[in-house]
């Protein structure tokens, strides 16, 4: 199966399978186990409701202020901040909902210069993280062990798992984050793929590490609120509720061998349906545009100028996207754009010159380059902070 090759070596080892149930529990003696208290999440010498106080971070994450507007907008690529940590780099910049009632997302850009520090845990009572890192390498440490995430890797954190997020060498890391407040990702429908769906079903959740005791110190919870013991001393877990990542390199894409367009669908590697609003319709897609080969004959490639019922919100962990011009002011790596429900949209004029005017023969697209989108069947408005500014840079054509 092909992989991504990583600058970067892997340095933990995981348990495998997508939705799997797993269940671990440490090597510790009998005596030492015979004492471990029962947790619905993970059981471990103390419950967690031994945390004595926690309190909400200080950057805003549960602002639900959304504008939402018509227009295309585009994002200059996100300028990296080295004075904070991950948690307090976190910006909403999109989404729709409420995340007290269970319903939406929230979108975020983050960009750290330092690791949390070592006392120092972080959890969303909101909804899942969807993580895509852009630069820089996230070494996570969760409640049911580690992470190693790096650009051209994904990583999913349900609701409730407290972590803590160290840079790989102190390395700035910038990336994009999708909120889920209801229910869960999962695999699409297989449809017309059968049984070789194009996203392999290998989920990554993460080992269990058991805490020396040095590391089971008093431990801060977002801001100054502290619990009398690390999150960190879980000794046992079961289930299908974990931290998982997954390799884009591994993406099996599809395509038409003949003429037009197949649906985008093709591309999504993990969703969430919604039930409310009709067989085919999502809360949440996470789809890609990875390498991939084009043979269609008499067909403009470049997706095609449409609306549709969908908002998309894109970004670009490296290279360029074959719809978006990434000269000056145009589409690049660290940026973003949004197109709202039933707004217009599609190539930019330079990519729509290039292809009107190509020969047809088949063609390799996206060579190092790897583009995502973040679809939603919501009205997705931007946050209320700079909406008016982000409106004036934005357009398409």
């Amino acid at each position: 199966m092909p992989v991504t090759s990583f600058s970067v070596p892997e340095k933990y080892k995981y348990l495998n399978g997508f939705n799997n149930y797993h269940e671990y529990v440490s090597g510790r003696s009998s005596s030492t186990q015979s004492g471990l208290v029962a947790d619905s999440m993970c059981p471990g010498p103390r419950p967690s409701k031994a945390l004595l106080r926690t309190g909400a971070a200080d950057n805003g994450l549960a602002k639900t202020t959304f504008h939402q507007i018509p227009n295309q907008l585009r994002w200059d690529p996100f300028d990296l901040d080295s004075s904070v940590d991950w948690v307090h780099s976190l910006n909403l910049i999109a989404g729709a909902g409420d995340p007290s009632l269970k319903s939406g997302i929230g979108i975020y850009v983050y960009a750290a210069g330092k690791s949390m520090e070592p006392k120092t845990a972080f959890y969303s009572a909101d909804g899942d993280f969807l993580i895509v890192p852009q630069r820089g390498v996230l070494d996570i440490q969760t409640e049911l062990g580690h992470l190693l995430v790096r650009p051209n890797e994904i990583a999913v954190i349900p609701r409730g798992i407290r972590y803590r997020v160290t840079l790989h060498e102190e390395q700035p890391v910038r990336g994009y984050i999708l909120e889920l407040y209801q229910g869960h990702f999962e695999l699409p429908p297989l449809g017309a793929a059968g049984s070789q769906r194009p996203r392999q079903p290998e989920r990554l959740p993460s080992c269990l590490w058991l805490p020396s005791k040095k590391t089971m110190a008093p431990t801060r919870v977002l801001d100054d609120h502290w619990q009398n013991h690390t999150p960190f001393d879980v000794v046992a877990w079961h289930g299908r509720y974990y931290p998982y990542k997954y390799d884009l390199g591994r993406f099996n894409t599809l395509g038409t061998v003949s003429y037009d367009h197949p649906d985008p669908s093709i591309y999504t590697v993990l969703s969430c349906p919604s039930h409310a609003h009709g067989l085919g319709t999502a809360v949440a897609d996470f789809v890609i545009f990875p390498p991939r080969w084009l043979v269609a004959e008499d067909t403009f490639r470049p997706p095609w100028y449409h609306r549709n019922t969908m908002s998309e919100f894109m970004g670009l962990i490296c290279g360029s996207y074959d719809a978006k011009s990434a000269g000056k002011g145009g589409f690049q790596p660290a940026g973003a754009s949004l197109h709202n429900t039933m707004s217009g949209h599609g190539p930019d004029r330079e990519a729509f010159e290039k292809a009107s005017n190509a020969d047809l023969k088949p063609t390799k697209i996206g060579e190092g380059s790897m583009a995502f989108m973040f679809e939603s069947c919501l009205m997705v408005g931007v946050d209320g902070v700079g909406a008016e500014d982000v409106q004036e840079g934005a357009g398409e054509l």
